[in-house]
């Protein structure tokens, strides 16, 4: 919860008993339909990995992957749009920023899941398994906290 005093255009009163504005965090709806786009999220991409459609030796698999990601990231930045009723502009920048997110915490992300689960002989993918379900997990959970992190940062500055 953010807390301003209400007062001049700095944000602040002489007077110690100034009003307190609250802005609004998000509601427990709102959150629990988060929870949802990630248990979605989830579920689909350990569907696409038990159902064999992310080829592992070649580049379709990463692509795959990659698709999948960012279809993740853009339900996250439609729905942020949707339950702050935002304007045209308001849903392109939704989008734009919950991409940039994805796109900034996926790597970083994916490389320290490989690095924790990794055991040295061979890719996670090539290995198969439990591993790399885990890492695609992993991997999309860190790319959400990324999207909904950078909407937080710029909804703060509106």
């Amino acid at each position: 919860m953010q807390v301003t005093q209400a007062g001049n255009s700095h944000g602040y009163d002489a007077n110690p008993l100034a009003v307190v504005e609250i802005t609004p965090m998000p509601t427990t709806e709102q959150a629990t339909l988060m929870m949802y786009i990630a248990l979605i999220a989830v579920a689909g991409i350990l569907l696409l990995q038990m159902t064999g459609s992310i080829p592992l030796a070649s580049v379709g698999g990463s692509m795959t992957i990659g698709l999948a990601y960012l279809v993740a990231a853009l339900a996250v930045g439609i729905h942020e749009a949707w339950t702050q009723k935002r304007g045209v502009l308001g849903w392109i920048v939704n989008i734009v920023v919950s991409f940039v997110g994805a796109l900034v915490a996926a790597p970083i992300g994916g490389m320290v899941l490989a690095l924790l689960l990794s055991d040295g002989s061979q890719s996670l993918a090539a290995s198969g398994g439990a591993r790399f379900s885990i890492a695609l997990a992993g991997g999309m959970l860190v790319t959400l906290l990324g999207a909904w992190g950078a909407l937080w940062i710029v909804n703060r500055w509106r």
